[in-house]
């Protein structure tokens, strides 16, 4: 490697870096925005004597047990369906991949759905209930991936008909969603309508844990593959022919993303194209190496719906709008623009 060569690397490295650390700190800024304002919004000097159980009570609940909770919670769900979408675009070697745009996001929901229906789930405060919503969502999650893997691996799909697949996958299981609503309960038909909103307050800090542990484990997977995900941006043949198991590399990919989509998706309902969003946001400023990324995909997945949520509870307060309807206002143009102009943000 020449001087020039290595000096260019390394200003390429301080500029991720940069990055990276310039979205934590938005992130950090966007988490006092999410506990200072709302509906009610409070002077941070209030809120400070809150943290530290001073002030009034009504405002330390309110902020214990419903800002900070809400705020990591949508930190949480952000940056996994980041990192799960940066994932499947890097497997499936498509710009469009994601949770919400293959399909997965809404077989999730059909998973989730089925169980609250036949009464397993959805209980408040039953942990088992809670888990058995979980692999819902996950069984319901891995069949839709199983069709793509499906296409990726034996038919030799070419995007377009990935995107057109996710589009039929969505389709069919919003079909079988809107079904277990029609023979529903009205009490079931209201639970299954408020999950299928997206709306990161139901989240409470007994859930954090579980999302979090989620979360920390499929982004070390992805960091500890990230090598192999670099090899496989260049090709599938060029990866097998330095010693990469594609399919072996697509397939395990496919169930982490899947479980780290399923599990978002349990806890706060379906959050709409931040899967899609995040990862090109990063892919267009700092490039698509795994390494970098990753992380910086968590980062900017979280602060997206951070924002988000902050946005859906001042815009029209005292009224608060679920966090999905503002995700997919911001996520449908960039949807639309990528489909039209079939630009693609690698490196």
């Amino acid at each position: 490697m020449t001087h020039q060569s290595l000096r260019a690397y390394r200003e390429a490295v301080r500029r991720k870096i940069a990055f990276l650390v310039g979205m934590t700190g938005l992130l950090v800024v966007l988490w006092i925005a999410g506990v200072v304002v709302g509906s009610v919004s409070y002077p941070l000097e209030d809120v400070l004597a809150a943290l530290v159980q001073r002030g009034p009570e009504t405002q330390q609940l309110a902020v214990w047990h419903v800002r900070i909770p809400r705020v990591l919670a949508a930190t949480i769900a952000g940056g996994g369906l980041a990192v799960a979408g940066a994932a499947m675009q890097s497997m499936l070697r498509n710009p469009l991949g994601a949770p919400y745009t293959l399909g997965i996001s809404h077989a999730a929901a059909f998973g989730a759905a089925t169980t609250i229906a036949v009464g397993t789930a959805g209980l408040e405060g039953d942990i088992l209930s809670l888990s058995v919503e979980t692999i819902g969502a996950f069984v319901a999650a891995m069949t839709a991936a199983a069709a793509i893997l499906f296409l990726v691996t034996s038919r030799e799909a070419t995007p377009e008909t990935l995107i057109l697949t996710g589009v039929a996958i969505g389709s069919l299981f919003s079909a079988g969603l809107a079904t277990i609503q029609y023979f529903a309960t009205d009490a079931e038909v209201a639970e299954i309508v408020y999950w299928t909103f997206g709306d990161v307050s139901r989240a409470a800090w007994d859930e954090l844990p579980i999302m979090f542990t989620v979360f920390g484990l499929g982004l070390g997977y992805f960091v500890y593959n990230g090598w192999n995900y670099d090899v496989l941006d260049a090709g599938t043949e060029t990866a097998q022919s330095l010693g990469v198991d594609v399919e072996s590399l697509r397939i395990r990919g496919m169930a982490v993303a899947s479980l780290l989509t399923a599990v978002m998706i349990s806890f706060v309902g379906i959050i709409g194209f931040v899967g899609l969003v995040a990862p090109h946001i990063v892919r267009m400023t700092i490039g698509g190496t795994e390494r970098f990324l990753l992380p910086a995909s968590a980062v900017t997945g979280a602060a997206l719906l951070v924002a988000a949520d902050v946005f859906a509870r001042t815009v029209i307060a005292p009224i608060v709008l679920p966090v999905g309807i503002v995700t997919s206002f911001l996520g449908a143009p960039l949807f639309l623009y990528l489909t039209v102009t079939g630009r693609e943000y690698w490196r």
